[in-house]
């Protein structure tokens, strides 16, 4: 089994506006590296690097294959802290998030005849709808894509934030099913900052997902469960691409989906 080594990003000058210091950045290196660019991995909402990627062996499954990971904390989550300011939640701001951690650990442009520039992405749920748009913002720097429990219509933008709020602060039931879902698995976990995630939900609010405002070309994997209602209209985004390739696990939701070594093994097959 290969070794896993986790460190912080290291210091470096910035070059856009970009990262926060509160930002908790990691990589793993593989015992025997492959000659191909790194993975980063950008986890879904009420999760984190260690939740989504580590516990279900996503960061060893990658490391065995030769892949170098990087990964991030969302503000909020994980080990990153919670900005007081609406605007560092926003999805605009978080790509330029993205890019930057990405330039400070040595993430270079696509370039011809070198296997290895460039990054290959992979996000789950809220960090497929993230790295979609970054993909297709960036396209001089993502090589391909891996898009778990993707949904065109981000559920997030439906999120009831008065019900919410109104369940936390005295009991008051959510009538909104999703609403109560999404609060119920922000709850799930000790260490989420509940009032910074509704207000990653205000900023996400604030700027909804339209897949067609702006499409990426690169090579994508669109990956669900089969009883993930979530995905169900998935061949939007992949008729959106043209080329997207689909791939459904039997039996799996979209809890548990992420989990499962089938993703894990069409994942790295599909990266090469």
């Amino acid at each position: 089994m290969a070794a896993q080594g986790k460190h912080s990003a290291p210091e470096a000058a910035h070059t856009i506006e970009g990262s926060l210091p509160g930002l908790n950045v990691a990589a793993f290196d593989p015992e025997q590296p492959a000659n191909l660019p790194p993975v980063f991995l950008i986890h879904g909402f009420a999760s984190s690097i260690e939740l989504n990627w580590v516990k279900s062996g996503w960061v060893s499954a990658l490391n065995r294959a030769g892949r170098r990971v990087l990964s991030v904390d969302l503000p909020g989550h994980g080990g990153s802290t919670s900005p007081i300011d609406l605007d560092s939640y926003t999805p605009g701001k978080i790509r330029a998030d993205l890019l930057q951690i990405l330039i400070d650990m040595g993430v270079r442009p696509l370039r011809e005849g070198d296997p290895a520039s460039g990054v290959d992405l992979i996000g789950y749920s809220l960090g497929s709808r993230l790295a979609w748009e970054f993909g297709a913002t960036q396209p001089e720097l993502v090589r391909k894509m891996v898009l778990g429990g993707p949904n065109p219509k981000d559920p997030l933008a439906e999120f009831d934030l008065a019900a919410a709020q109104d369940f936390l602060n005295d009991g008051t039931p959510i009538a909104d099913e999703s609403t109560a879902w999404l609060l119920g698995m922000a709850q799930l976990i000790p260490s989420n900052d509940i009032f910074a995630l509704l207000a990653l939900i205000q900023a996400i609010k604030m700027e909804p997902f339209d897949p067609t405002d702006a499409v990426p070309k690169m090579p994508i994997l669109l990956v669900a469960g089969e009883h993930d209602e979530r995905a169900k209209t998935m061949g939007q985004l992949a008729a959106l691409n043209g080329r997207a390739e689909q791939h459904v696990i039997p039996g799996r939701t979209h809890n548990n989906a992420v989990t499962s070594r089938d993703f894990k093994d069409a994942a790295i097959a599909f990266l090469g």
